[in-house]
C-alpha cells in the first residue's frame, strides 16, 4: 500500500494550487488508519484534531493519546523551513513531537525540535 501512496504523491503537479491540501488529505487518511489501529487493536483512546488558536495560528493535525497531546503535523508543498505555528503549539501545549511533512523527496532534518521530513519518508514510517 505504501508504494501506491508514493505513486499518488508523485502524480501531484507542482504548479497545482491546492497541492498542500491534497498532501494534507493523504497524510490525514494515513493518520486516521493508524488512530483506528491504536484505538481498536491496542486499546488506546486516540484522536485526531485540527488545531487553531484565537490568534489564528493553525496546525493541520494534532494527535492525542488518552486525551494528552502526542504530536502535531503540518503538511507543506515545498517549505522546508519549520512552521512557527508548530513551535508555538509545541511550547504552549507541551507536545512531545512535531512534524512538518513536505512533498520534496528524500528530505529529513530536525530544526529546533521539529522534524521536517519528506512525505515519502514520513508515510513509510507509518507502515
Amino acid at each position: 500500500m505504501s508504494k501506491q501512496l508514493l505513486d499518488l504523491l508523485e502524480q501531484i503537479p507542482p504548479d497545482l494550487r491546492h497541492v498542500a491540501d491534497a498532501l494534507a488529505e493523504m497524510v490525514q487518511n494515513y493518520q486516521l488508519s493508524k488512530i483506528f489501529a491504536l484505538t481498536g487493536n491496542e486499546g488506546y483512546k486516540a484522536n485526531l484534531y485540527y488545531l487553531r488558536s484565537v490568534e489564528k495560528k493553525e496546525v493541520d493535525f494534532l494527535v492525542t493519546i488518552d486525551n494528552k497531546p502526542w504530536f502535531t503535523l503540518e503538511a507543506k508543498v515545498n517549505d522546508t523551513d519549520a512552521s512557527s505555528h508548530l513551535y508555538y503549539f509545541k511550547d504552549k501545549l507541551r507536545i512531545p513531537f512535531s512534524y512538518q511533512v513536505v512533498k520534496k523527496g528524500n528530505f529529513d532534518r530536525f530544526i529546533k525540535g521539529v522534524r521536517v521530513v519528506s512525505a515519502d519518508r514520513f508515510l513509510m514510517g507509518l507502515i
